[in-house]
C-alpha cells in the first residue's frame, strides 16, 4: 500500500528519482504513468492499471463524458521504466498537462501516486473542508477518525 506524501525535484533531463522507501515495490515491474481529470498525474504499477484501462475502454464512445475520459486516462497513458538510478522520466505532454515544472508532490492513494505541482497541490488541498456530516459522502456515514 502507497501511502505519504514527500516533495520531490525535476532534475535538468526530466527525471524524477522514486522516493527509497517505494523504489523496492514500484520497481519491480512496469510502470504508467496518465493524466487524471484532477489536473494530477497518476503512476500505476502496471498489474493495477490494467484493470483500470479495460474498464475505461468498456465506456461507451459515443457518450461525451466517457470518451473525455478514455482520451484522458488512456490517451496520455505512457509505459513507462526506470533507469538504473530509479529515476523516471516524465514526458513533456504530461508535465504540461499537469503544470509540472521543477517541484512536485508525490502523494501515496493505495494503489498508486498522484503527481501533483505544488500550486495545483496547495489549491487542491485548500478545497478540502468537511465541516459537519452533511458533506460526507453517503458511504462515510458513521465514519469517525
Amino acid at each position: 500500500m502507497f501511502k505519504g506524501a514527500t516533495l520531490l525535484n525535476i532534475d535538468g533531463k526530466n527525471r524524477l528519482a522514486i522516493p527509497t522507501k517505494y523504489r523496492e515495490e514500484l520497481l519491480i515491474g512496469s510502470l504508467v504513468l496518465t493524466a487524471h481529470p484532477h489536473g494530477c498525474l497518476l503512476l500505476y504499477p502496471v498489474t493495477a492499471w490494467n484493470p483500470i484501462q479495460r474498464k475505461v475502454m468498456q465506456f461507451s464512445s459515443f457518450d461525451k463524458k466517457s470518451s473525455g475520459l478514455q482520451r484522458l486516462l488512456v490517451g496520455y497513458a505512457e509505459d513507462i521504466c526506470s533507469d538504473n538510478s530509479g529515476r523516471l522520466l516524465i514526458s513533456a505532454a504530461l508535465r504540461d498537462y499537469a503544470g509540472i515544472k521543477k517541484t512536485l508532490i508525490f502523494v501515496g492513494q493505495g494503489s498508486h501516486f498522484e503527481l501533483w505541482s505544488i500550486e495545483a497541490w496547495n489549491k487542491q488541498i485548500k478545497q478540502i473542508k468537511i465541516n459537519d456530516k452533511e458533506e460526507l459522502p453517503d458511504e462515510l456515514g458513521g465514519f469517525s477518525l
